[in-house]
């Protein structure tokens, strides 16, 4: 069973009311955390690449993303869980895990369920909740998993209602 229906939130995918590029965050998270994020993404063999500016590297242990001088090249890692859907993790602070995703290939049940099914494993995998916030709009989630239903859930009424 799907976690949210996409006619009941849709309207949080729809770019001109959003932004293009929610934020996607873990609170309060730490640097073991952002391990455990990445660690995640090699055991579950998702698709990914870590470029630090223009130049590809290895995936580094995250201690070693966060502790890089300010004026280092900007590190991102790209995951792909499915071919079609990717996020992006921009290491911007060891207390926040964050990535952003694409609205454009969020449309639709199927790519929701992509997107419920990974915010659904980093979740789980910190026991703590998921938050997506519309690009720009930080603090004010529209949508996350949440710990205790064990799902992602709507965090915010659809405009109108």
């Amino acid at each position: 069973m799907a976690d949210l229906l996409w006619d009941d939130v849709k309207c949080f995918f729809d770019a001109d009311l959003v932004g293009s590029l929610p934020d996607v965050r873990v609170p309060n998270a730490s640097v073991g955390e952002w391990q455990e994020v990445l660690d995640l993404v090699a055991e579950k063999g998702w698709t990914c690449q870590y470029s630090e500016g223009q130049t590809v590297l290895p995936v580094p242990r995250a201690e070693t993303v966060l502790s890089r001088p300010a004026d280092a090249e900007f590190p991102e890692l790209r995951v792909w869980p499915t071919a079609d859907v990717l996020a992006i993790f921009r290491f911007l602070a060891e207390d926040e895990v964050d990535f952003d995703v694409d609205l454009w290939e969020l449309q639709g049940q199927d790519r929701l369920d992509v997107l419920c099914g990974f915010l659904r494993e980093i979740g789980r995998r910190l026991g703590k909740p998921v938050l997506m916030d519309p690009e720009g709009d930080h603090g004010r989630p529209v949508l996350g998993f949440d710990v205790e239903a064990d799902r992602v859930v709507l965090l915010a009424n659809p405009p109108g209602s």
